[in-house]
C-alpha cells in the first residue's frame, strides 16, 4: 500500500470528521488500485495520477457521507463505482445498487464487488430508463449533465418520501429553475473537499 496515499486519504477523512469503519480505508485505497489498473485498457476515469484520485474520486464521495441517511442507496450512471462504491466501503450497513448501462463499465464493477467483497453491492447493467426494480430511500448521482433530465431518468425509482441526490460543481441555478412541477429543491448542502480547490454542492430534490 502507498503510504502517501494512505496518509492522504486518513487526513482527508480526518478533516471531514468521518468516523469509517475499520479496514474501510485500505480498502478505499484497493478500490483505487483496481480503478488504476482497468483504467489503462477501460478509460474508467480521465483522471490518471493516484493523488488526484484521492482528492476527487474518494474524498469527493465521502464529503457526501454525512447527508446519506438511508438504508437503500441506487447509484445512477454509476461508471467507475463513484460514489456507490466509496458510500458502500464507508456505510457496510447501507444496501448499495450501482446501475450503469455500459458493459465494460459493469464488467469493472463486478470485479471490484468480487475483488472487494462488497457484500453490500447489487451490480445492474441497464438503462435507468426501461430499468424495473424496486424502489429507494435514495437515488444518486454525480455524473448526470442535467437536473431535469436526473429527475426524468431516474425519479420513478425513488421511494415514497425518499430523495434524488445530485452531486454537482458550482450552484446550478439555471438548472433548478427547470426542474419539473412535481419535484422541488429539499436542500442544497455546500460540500467542502480537503485538496480539492473547487466548488461542490449536494442538491437534494423531493417530490413536490
Amino acid at each position: 500500500m502507498d503510504m502517501d496515499l494512505a496518509a492522504q486519504l486518513a487526513k482527508g477523512v480526518a478533516q471531514l470528521h468521518l468516523e469509517l469503519p475499520p479496514q474501510a480505508e485500505p480498502r478505499l485505497l484497493e478500490y483505487l488500485a483496481l480503478l488504476q489498473k482497468w483504467n489503462r485498457t477501460y478509460n474508467l476515469t480521465a483522471i490518471r495520477e493516484a493523488s488526484r484520485m484521492v482528492s476527487h474520486h474518494l474524498l469527493d464521495c465521502l464529503a457526501i457521507m454525512p447527508h446519506v441517511t438511508a438504508s437503500t442507496v441506487l447509484d445512477v450512471g454509476s461508471g467507475a463505482g463513484l460514489p456507490g462504491i466509496p458510500l458502500a466501503l464507508a456505510a457496510p450497513t447501507v444496501q448499495v445498487t450501482l446501475l450503469e448501462s455500459s458493459h465494460k463499465k459493469a464488467a469493472f464493477l463486478q470485479q471490484a464487488k468480487a475483488e472487494l467483497k462488497l457484500d453490500n453491492v447489487t451490480v445492474a447493467c441497464e438503462r435507468s430508463e426501461t430499468w424495473q426494480p424496486g424502489r429507494f430511500e435514495m437515488v444518486i448521482s454525480r455524473a448526470f449533465s442535467e437536473l431535469a433530465e436526473f429527475v426524468a431518468a431516474a425519479g420513478r425509482h425513488v421511494a415514497p418520501g425518499g430523495l434524488l441526490a445530485a452531486m454537482k460543481g458550482v450552484y446550478p441555478d439555471e438548472e433548478i429553475a427547470r426542474l419539473p412541477q412535481d419535484w422541488c429543491l429539499r436542500a442544497a448542502i455546500p460540500l467542502t473537499v480537503p485538496g480539492l480547490d473547487a466548488q461542490r454542492h449536494l442538491l437534494l430534490l423531493e417530490r413536490s
